[in-house]
């Protein structure tokens, strides 16, 4: 469906980020801690919309001009 453009590590970050931030939200510290499902999505999927937009990938595996 959409194209990888986050490498591991990427991703990783994603993942733990988003959690967190998700994490202060689900225990009353900031509503703003629900922003943490863009990370963990994008984390999750592998792809970024706004790297997408921006022609970035640290995805090692595709690396080609579009």
């Amino acid at each position: 469906m959409f194209a990888k453009n986050e490498g591991p590590v990427d991703r990783g970050v994603r993942v733990v980020v988003g959690l967190g931030l998700l994490g202060l939200a689900l225990t009353g510290q900031t509503p703003w801690g629900y922003i943490g499902v863009v990370p963990l999505v994008t984390g999750l999927i592998g792809s970024c919309p706004a790297y997408r937009i921006f022609g970035i990938s640290t995805c090692p595996m595709q690396k080609h001009n579009s």
